[in-house]
């Protein structure tokens, strides 16, 4: 399976099984795996010489593929190993599990091929958001005024100085588990109401993402696929329930369509998702009524299907182009 294109995904991943048919009409080998059938239904096997020459094989029920001759790898949305039904045990399932994931990891970030987004220790740093306004601000992004702390004082005097119009978001992952049955906990982007305010102290606790409440023209959904730059606009203010974040979905009442993003703001979304060491990233602006372009975050993993089925934003061609590209000249050094 010489120059297979391997894409690393949860089982079901939409966005496998759209882009997967498309790589093969245009004549690629491709692999789709999620890493939670490891070691249960798959294998992997490192073997080395004495002279530290590596041959990595995955080991499928349809069939070996050597991974030291992979032409690119998209990290997708894998899952992590799960450990064979017969170990029962909680304590060697877990020890079981972690050494599996310990591997595949170690595995993935050490492939010397196309990597899209990126390696996985590129995809952990690229993640934080502290960083990624940092570095959204030094590229000449407009941010929203934030804070980041956990002293109820600081958030009291931010709260104030703002009149009052802030918004909440989580420092990472927006869902908890908790409450027993597996229950999950979501917390999107929340404006902060005078009577969160009385809870004030209970931020000691754990750090939150504070920032000043942007009035939106406009949300935009920015694309970036390599050098190409795929800009949506979501009408979030026409409905209620995405008004505070569109993550909220409510397809039928907001429209999508594609945005003409001035040159220098496109530029600044190249730049960002380079100065990461990325190859894809989804970036998250608003447009003020005044007509400003506001960073908020980049996830670099982002979903965009929903983006190319509303607009016709060709996305899943530009990623094609992106992985069948290994051995071309790549602008990131970093794999």
């Amino acid at each position: 399976m010489s120059g297979t294109i391997l894409i690393l995904s949860v089982e079901h991943d939409p966005h496998a099984r759209h882009l997967a048919p498309m790589l093969r009409e245009r004549g690629h080998e491709v692999i789709v795996f999620d890493p939670a059938r490891y070691p249960v239904s798959a294998g992997l096997d490192l073997a080395y010489d004495g002279q530290g020459s590596v041959r990595r094989t995955l080991r499928l029920p349809e069939g070996d593929l050597a991974l030291d001759e992979l032409a690119s790898v998209w990290f997708r949305r894998p899952g992590s190993p799960v450990a064979h039904p017969e170990i029962t045990e909680p304590g060697a399932r877990e020890h079981v599990e972690r050494q599996s994931e310990a591997l595949v990891s170690d595995v993935w970030d050490d492939l010397d091929c196309l990597m899209v987004p990126a390696s996985r220790t590129v995809l952990r740093t690229a993640q934080r958001k502290a960083a990624q306004l940092r570095l959204a601000g030094r590229l000449g992004f407009t941010l929203p005024p934030t804070l980041i702390s956990t002293d109820p004082e600081e958030f009291l005097d931010f709260y104030r100085r703002h009149d009052g119009r802030v918004i909440t978001k989580p420092i990472e992952l927006p869902w908890a588990r908790g409450g027993g049955e597996g229950a999950v906990f979501v917390r999107m982007t929340e404006r902060v109401s005078t009577r969160d305010v009385g809870y004030a102290d209970a931020l000691r606790y754990g750090p939150i993402i504070v920032q000043a409440y942007v009035p939106k023209r406009l949300e935009l959904r920015v694309t970036v696929v390599g050098d190409a730059v795929f800009a949506a606009e979501i009408h979030s203010q026409s409905t209620n329930r995405t008004r505070d974040d569109w993550r909220r979905y409510d397809l039928a009442a907001t429209p999508h369509a594609a945005h003409d993003l001035p040159g220098g703001t496109a530029e600044q979304c190249r730049s960002l998702v380079r100065a990461l060491g990325l190859r894809y990233g989804a970036i998250d602006l608003i447009l003020t009524p005044e007509g400003r372009y506001v960073f908020l975050e980049i996830n670099p993993n982002g979903q965009y299907l929903w983006i190319e089925r509303l607009t016709g934003l060709p996305i899943s061609a530009a990623l094609c182009d992106l992985l069948g590209s290994a051995g071309t000249t790549d602008p990131i050094g970093a794999r």
